[in-house]
């Protein structure tokens, strides 16, 4: 049997698996204002929902550096599953059971981010442990189903809300469900490699004295406060470009987004062969800086949208293009090093938001002023980049 035949089903549990992830983090905020109307939460206890989710995620990402190779990968998998479909479910009925709705609402976010980040984690071993050959494009397909999911919730979920009303928000919650409740089956029966043989992997300790790795770590925190920057305040250009209403431009900024972002990560996931990956992310790199000089200095909205919507485009590469640069230079890095890396870009997305909106209040709510600074985001990425392109070029002298 061809490889790629072998491992179908594994692929697609893991792509099943991204696009749950992607329904765990974008279905409740577009209900942040159903429930305030409908459950009288108060806006501040609303923000309250995102922080919960991403704390979930972190803290996940450090127990599965402890102790996901001791558990399983099938066992780990299943659980993600598993965990986001309850959550998902508790989300539909248990604000209308608990005497505080927000306690409902906390708990099921809470049990599905624990699924979220899970898959986070063991989506990219369990596919890099896999016998596929030009990996980098694989891993890059991989994670632009993140990007389409984020899309297919955002488009179907309005249209849902338009066709039956917001008021049954529920049902769809239950929905979405289905898709977990599904690739239970898959994660419970594709066949699964182990990353590196056990007792071989690198120890945590092991992988923080290795200078590649810290250089990793650097890279994904740069990439998702790059992602994550421009993302939150896509709204804000789309609304000022087009002069939509702002419900609709929460709805367009992030589609835009994240459609330009699944569209470069396809072509390399097809082109992935054929193009030198560190080369790739350079570019990508400068371009990313380009986007954000453009969305902090312009004084056109449409240039200013134009920036925003090509920043999807240039930062889409930069998550999977470190796992698969560290894949390939530490292969023994095993579960732990997949996890540390997914934790600085959790880090990195949380942070770079944060810092864009107090810059921006420090300057009388300027906006641009903001996203001025976040420039330091691919500034340092393009440092990194270039530091790992010297360091390889070293290696490959010496190796002659």
């Amino acid at each position: 049997m061809k490889t790629k035949d072998k491992y179908k089903k594994t692929l697609l549990a893991c792509y099943l698996g991204f696009i749950t992830q992607s329904i765990a983090a974008n279905f409740a905020p577009l209900l942040f204002l159903t429930f305030h109307k409908s459950f009288g939460i108060p806006l501040g206890k609303i923000a309250l929902i995102s922080t919960a989710f991403y704390i979930t995620q972190l803290i996940v990402d450090v127990v599965c550096a402890k102790f996901v190779d001791k558990i399983g990968y099938r066992v780990c998998a299943v659980a993600s599953e598993i965990t986001s479909a309850l959550g998902l479910i508790g989300l539909a009925f248990l604000p209308y059971i608990l005497p505080d709705p927000f306690v409902g609402i906390i708990i099921s976010v809470i049990v599905y981010a624990i699924g979220s980040g899970l898959i986070e984690v063991l989506g990219s071993p369990i596919v890099e442990a896999c016998p596929f050959e030009h990996k980098e494009a694989v891993m890059s397909l991989l994670h632009s189903f993140y990007c389409w999911g984020s899309v297919a919730v955002i488009l179907l979920s309005t249209l849902y809300f338009t066709l039956f009303g917001v008021v049954n928000w529920k049902w769809l919650a239950v929905i979405w469900a289905l898709v977990p409740l599904y690739n239970i089956f898959n994660f419970a029966t594709c066949p699964i490699e182990p990353l590196v043989e056990d007792g071989k992997g690198m120890t945590i300790g092991a992988l923080f004295k290795t200078p590649m790795f810290f250089l990793g770590i650097i890279l994904m925190v740069c990439a998702g406060a790059s992602e994550m920057s421009m993302a939150q305040w896509a709204s804000a250009f789309v609304e000022s470009a087009l002069g939509l209403s702002k419900n609709v431009g929460d709805l367009v900024g992030p589609c835009l987004f994240a459609v330009t972002m699944g569209i470069s990560r396809v072509i390399y996931g097809k082109y992935g062969d054929r193009i030198e990956l560190t080369g790739y992310m350079l570019g990508s790199g400068v371009l990313c800086l380009i986007c954000y000089i453009l969305a902090a200095i312009s004084h056109s909205p449409i240039l200013s949208l134009i920036g925003c919507v090509l920043c999807g485009f240039s930062v889409a590469i930069m998550w999977p293009g470190t796992i698969s640069i560290l894949s390939k230079r530490l292969p023994t890095g095993g579960v732990a090093m997949f996890a540390f890396l997914a934790m600085a870009g959790d880090l990195g997305g949380a942070a770079g938001p944060g810092i864009v909106g107090f810059a921006t209040q420090l300057k009388n709510d300027d906006l641009k002023a903001g996203m001025l600074v976040a420039c330091i985001f691919p500034i340092v990425l393009i440092a990194v980049i270039i530091g790992i392109k010297i360091k390889m070029l070293g290696e490959k002298k010496c190796q002659k």
